[in-house]
């Protein structure tokens, strides 16, 4: 019997990321939560001292108000390096919540504690001074932000749905040839291959992760409302617009935003979110598409002895992986379609709705997270029943009507298409009925005397499980072009 005093806090979190969830987040939590926006908060103010610190006009006012030593080793200096490395700890974020909460101001407490460490190192008051000089909390938050997402975006989201496309590649590559019994409108249709289905997939995400990889970082660093108005009245002499670009560019993978109001205007942010939203529709897209072929017993899920399908029914295997990826999915492409709309559209120079709904960037990319690894987790469990698909392909020969009719129009007899709608339209045909209908086709003067010698043979030859046209050539496409790109080849 567990008592309540037992209980892991992991078991009484409001959200599921935190708790039920929370060991697959592992690597996404210290990339996006609390702990890491302070870290990178204290990161940039700290980058932000340093690079003060080196333009010519502050170190010359620095030296006449008696700082001798700026760049050779002192305590304040290693200090300040090693904030805007990015290497603060957790003691570091307990006491700058602290801060917070006698401040009720997240941004000023961090100030306010690399003023108390600076001063503890014994750093000149002058140089302590000029922490935070001319920001707006936007400007350590922008960029915080900014940093956060771009981890998120090379460290999680990129490697797991490159992961995805690499799984869909294998199977493109192995059941290129697999012949399916296509469906349109859910109806049966004109065959394709297993390996074709998932070179379609493949091939959509690999596009979305260009779309994902094209989108720049941006980040602003110029003031209350965008005008640099406080560095030019302090300091006129300095060129504080190429300051800022180059304090920017110096993090190495922010794009420096010129123009704004006191917020970074976030289009950046609405096209990666719209970019993730439309990674989310795909996902969930394949997730049906592979639920369905469980379903039709197209595809079997590998027997796992310990696990428990129903509560009540033993014998049932659930495609729960798919319907979890399912199901994040949809929460992930919600909060990412609202954060398109909602993060580019502010007040003014600014309101403060942006700033609550930035909090929940980690919420949609959690779910997003565990999309992507119950799918991949179900992907891996999957096993291609061919038997299943050769005997659906052999209850549906009326398919090959379309192939009968092409063949016929090639040849220049009239009325073609009506001739097969009229003999297989909503019928189920066998193969016999099918070379019924050949033979019926054959005694016709109008269909005999112009088809040529082998017409009669190659239709005889057809079946279902051999009319999937260029599809294994398709599927082969796509894997050559995937191999090509992750080898670093030209596209």
């Amino acid at each position: 019997m567990v008592s309540a005093s037992d209980m892991n806090s992991e078991w009484n979190a409001l959200s599921p990321l935190d708790g039920r969830y929370a060991g697959k987040l592992s690597a996404l939590a210290p990339l996006v939560s609390e702990a890491a926006l302070i870290k990178t908060r204290l990161q940039v103010e700290a980058a932000w001292l340093l690079f003060l610190l080196g333009i010519p006009a502050i170190r010359i006012r620095l030296k006449k108000q008696g700082v001798v030593q700026l760049d050779g080793p002192s305590r304040w200096r290693t200090c300040l390096d090693a904030l805007a490395s990015g290497k603060p700890d957790v003691v570091a974020v307990a006491r700058i919540k602290e801060l917070e909460a006698v401040t009720n101001h997240d941004v000023k407490a961090v100030e306010l504690y690399l003023q108390e460490n600076l001063l503890a190192m014994e750093a000149a008051p002058t140089v302590i001074a000029l922490t935070h000089f001319g920001c707006t909390s936007e400007d350590i938050n922008n960029v915080s932000y900014a940093l956060m997402i771009d981890r998120v975006r090379r460290e999680v989201l990129l490697p797991l749905t490159t992961s995805l496309v690499d799984r869909l590649a294998r199977m493109s590559r192995d059941h290129a040839a697999t012949p399916m019994l296509a469906r349109t409108h859910g109806q049966p249709a004109t065959p394709t291959t297993f390996g074709k289905e998932m070179a379609v997939f493949g091939a959509r995400l690999a596009g979305i992760i260009d779309d994902i990889e094209a989108v720049p970082v941006m980040a602003k660093f110029n003031g209350a409302t965008g005008g640099y108005s406080a560095h030019a009245f302090a300091l006129p002499e300095v060129d504080w617009p190429r300051v800022a670009t180059e304090f920017i560019a110096s993090f190495g993978v922010l794009h420096p935003n010129p123009l704004t109001t006191q917020i970074e205007p976030h289009d950046w942010i609405a096209r990666l979110s719209a970019a993730c939203a439309h990674l989310c529709s795909a996902g969930t897209g394949l997730s049906r598409d592979f639920w369905q072929y469980i379903s039709d017993g197209w595809c079997i899920l590998k027997r796992v002895e310990t696990e428990t399908g129903s509560s009540t029914m033993p014998h049932k295997i659930n495609p729960i992986d798919f319907e979890n990826a399912e199901g994040n999915f949809g929460i992930a492409q919600s909060l990412f379609e609202y954060f398109a709309r909602k993060l580019t559209v502010s007040r003014l120079q600014r309101d403060l709705t942006d700033s609550t709904t930035m909090r929940n960037i980690g919420v949609a990319f959690g779910h997003l997270t565990l999309a992507l690894k119950a799918i991949e987790a179900g992907i891996d469990r999957l096993q291609l029943n061919e038997i299943a698909l050769a005997n659906d392909l052999d209850r549906h020969w009326e398919i090959l009507g379309e192939a009968v009719q092409s063949l016929l129009r090639v040849r220049g007899v009239e009325g073609a298409y009506a001739r097969m709608k009229s003999a297989t339209r909503g019928i189920q045909m066998t193969r016999n009925d099918y070379l019924q209908l050949l033979d019926d086709l054959g005694v016709m003067p109008e269909v005999s005397l112009v088809f040529e010698a082998d017409d009669w043979q190659r239709l005889k030859q057809l079946t279902p499980a051999t009319y999937t046209g260029a599809s294994a050539q398709l599927a082969g496409f796509f894997v050559a072009a995937w191999q090509k790109r992750q080898s670093g080849g030209p596209p």
